[in-house]
C-alpha cells in the first residue's frame, strides 16, 4: 500500500492528503497545532532544537508543503526541514518531494527553465535556495511552484484595491492548486524517471493588468493599480514536467 506524510497540511497540503487517501494510501498529515479535525493530522514542530511530532509512517512518500510565509529569514523553516529530512531517512523515506518556489529565479526579464540559474538577490531567496540545496543533498526531488491559485485564493479577491508594487505590462505565471497536486502524483508515481527538478506554471502567461482586471470583473471587485507600467516579461517555463506524461487541465 502506498504511504504518504505531508508536512504542513494546510491550504496545500491538507487537499494532498485527502486526495492521496481517496486513492487508497495511508496518510499523515502534519500541522504545528493539530485541530483533530481529519483522521490524518499529526503533530509536527521544533521547540529549540527538538523535533516534537508523533509522525509514525513508514516506508512513506514525504512531500513538504509548509507555506511560504513559514519561509521568512526569522523563521525556523530551514531547520525543522532539516529535522524532518533526518526524521524521515530514520523511518526508511521511499523519496522526499519538497515544493518549493518559482521564485528562486531573478525578476528581470527572461524565459526561465529548471536550467537557470537561481537569485539570491533576497533573503527570501536565500531561504528558498537553501531548502531545495538541503533536500537534494538528500536525494529528494523539488517542484517550484508559480503563484498559487485556487479555491480561496481567487485572484480577483486577494489583489481587489490593492496597490501592487508590480509593473501592470508584467507576465503572470501561476498555477491551479489541483494541477500542482496532480504534479506531485505525477512525480511520485514517476520517481525514477523523473529529474531532480520541475517548474509546475500553467502554460498562459497574460499581462498582470488584463488578468487581474478580468478576474475582478468576474468578482464584482475594484481593480487594483501598478506601481508602473514598464513592460517586463519574466515568463516561468512549467512544460518539462509533461515529459512524464503530466498535463495541465485547470486554467489559472
Amino acid at each position: 500500500m502506498n504511504k504518504l506524510v505531508v508536512l504542513g497540511a494546510g491550504w496545500l497540503g491538507r487537499p494532498l492528503c485527502v486526495q492521496a487517501m481517496a486513492k487508497g494510501w495511508l496518510v499523515e498529515g502534519t500541522r504545528t497545532q493539530p485541530r483533530q479535525e481529519d483522521e490524518f493530522e499529526r503533530k509536527l514542530h521544533l521547540d529549540g532544537a527538538l523535533l516534537q511530532h508523533n509522525v509514525t509512517l513508514r516506508d512513506a512518500w514525504w512531500v513538504c508543503a509548509i507555506p511560504p510565509r513559514a519561509r521568512s529569514e526569522e523563521s525556523n523553516y530551514l531547520a525543522t526541514l532539516e529535522q524532518s529530512l533526518l526524521l524521515s531517512k530514520k523511518l526508511d523515506c521511499q523519496g522526499f518531494l519538497l515544493c518549493s518556489s518559482t521564485g528562486v529565479y531573478s525578476n528581470d526579464s527572461g524565459c526561465y527553465s529548471e536550467q537557470s540559474e537561481t537569485s539570491l538577490a533576497s533573503s527570501r531567496q536565500h531561504v528558498l535556495v537553501s531548502a531545495e540545496q538541503q533536500v537534494l543533498s538528500y536525494g529528494g526531488k523539488v517542484l517550484r511552484l508559480a503563484g498559487l491559485v485556487g479555491q480561496g485564493r481567487e485572484p480577483g479577491r486577494f489583489v481587489s484595491a490593492k496597490q501592487l508594487r508590480s509593473s501592470s505590462q508584467g507576465s503572470v505565471n501561476m498555477v491551479q492548486q489541483q494541477d500542482v497536486l496532480n504534479a506531485v502524483f505525477t512525480v511520485l508515481n514517476n520517481w525514477h524517471e523523473a529529474k531532480d527538478i520541475y517548474n509546475v506554471c500553467y502554460p498562459s502567461h497574460p499581462s498582470r493588468e488584463a488578468y487581474y482586471q478580468q478576474k475582478c470583473e468576474q468578482l464584482g471587485t475594484p481593480a487594483p493599480t501598478f506601481a508602473s507600467d514598464e513592460k517586463v516579461e519574466r515568463i516561468i517555463d512549467g512544460t518539462a514536467i509533461c515529459q512524464l506524461g503530466f498535463n495541465y487541465q485547470h486554467p489559472i
